[in-house]
């Protein structure tokens, strides 16, 4: 099973989820493509069983948990999702002799749940809950990774962080003239 980058996890869960697409207006477009997913390492019996819907409901899935209240509501929703793939680590041995570890998923229509739910998992062990979440923006509910060196992070994007700020400029200075 593969591991996707931040940003590939960052885009399949904007692109695929319905929360998100529905609060950023973008119902009306279409879902992006499979080829689009063509960044994901993953075997072909995984991506024979991948259509639009399943990379939807994946994308469903682990939207919650970016939204999670604090750090403990965060690990517990990873977790289930880690269980709910079937994903444990496994030992495998190369041709050279060596062990590399690895991990293992129950069914190939779980791959990539299981690959999105061991992306997330790494990077929380490394980074922390405080570095995921979801847009601060008003009508937004795109999630974020934050790989800031400051990690102080709290839009998806420059343009949702700049919509924040002009709305705040301007509704100062509508209360300050009156």
């Amino acid at each position: 099973m593969s591991v996707l980058t931040p940003d590939v996890l960052v885009d399949l869960v904007n692109g695929w989820g319905a929360r998100p697409r529905k609060e950023g207006l973008r119902t009306d477009e279409p879902l992006p493509t499979l080829d689009s997913l063509g960044d994901l390492a993953l075997p072909g019996a995984v991506r024979d069983v991948l259509d639009a819907d399943a990379v939807a409901r994946v994308a469903d899935a682990i939207h919650p948990v970016f939204a999670a209240a604090d750090a403990p509501d965060c690990a517990d929703r990873l977790t289930r999702l880690l269980s709910a793939a079937g994903v444990r680590p496994v030992l495998a041995a190369a041709p050279d002799g060596m062990f590399q570890a690895v991990w293992s998923v129950a069914a190939p229509d779980d791959a990539l749940l299981a690959a999105v739910a061991v992306t997330l998992r790494a990077y929380l062990a490394e980074h922390g809950w405080g570095r995921i979440g979801l847009c601060a923006g008003a009508h937004c509910a795109d999630v974020y990774i934050d790989q800031s060196p400051g990690g102080r992070r709290r839009f998806c994007s420059v343009t949702c962080q700049n919509r924040t700020r002009v709305a705040a400029f301007r509704s100062r200075r509508a209360a300050a003239t009156g």
